[in-house]
């Protein structure tokens, strides 16, 4: 796990509140949805502003999806040092959106919220919501 040696590169991180939480607001974890799936980001402890506003105590949302949990990825050190990727796995809403829509194939998929500063670079400490899991029909 890399976790550790990840958090040792937080130093240029946007600084986040201590209580800052990133969590899913609509789906819990082992729910049966269907597609589109409708995702609603919830947050509490900072406010959420687009990619490149740099305004205290803000971020925006990513989704991570059907990945290893923020911490235990190969990539994830990278990212607290230069920002978060944008692929499949990795959805950006640097419009400071707070939901999305996902038309996701049936079957089991992941999803964690990561929390990221004007850069797309995770806030230190880091904000990120539990992993849940759950099936498309």
């Amino acid at each position: 796990m890399i976790f550790g040696a990840a958090m040792a590169l937080a130093a240029a991180t946007a600084v986040s509140a201590n209580d800052a939480q990133v969590y899913v607001v609509n789906i819990q974890d082992g729910a049966t949805v269907s597609s589109p799936v409708t995702v609603i980001f919830g947050l509490s402890g900072k406010g959420v502003a687009p990619a490149g506003v740099e305004q205290e105590g803000t971020g925006h949302h990513h989704i991570l999806l059907n990945r290893v949990p923020f911490g235990e990825g190969p990539e994830d050190a990278d990212m607290i040092e230069i920002g978060i990727p944008s692929d499949e796995n990795h959805l950006h809403f640097g419009g400071g959106q707070t939901q999305t829509t996902l038309d996701l194939p049936a079957g089991e998929h992941t999803l964690q919220l990561l929390l990221g500063d004007h850069n797309h670079v995770p806030h230190d400490p880091i904000v990120v919501s539990e992993v849940i899991t759950f099936t498309v029909e």
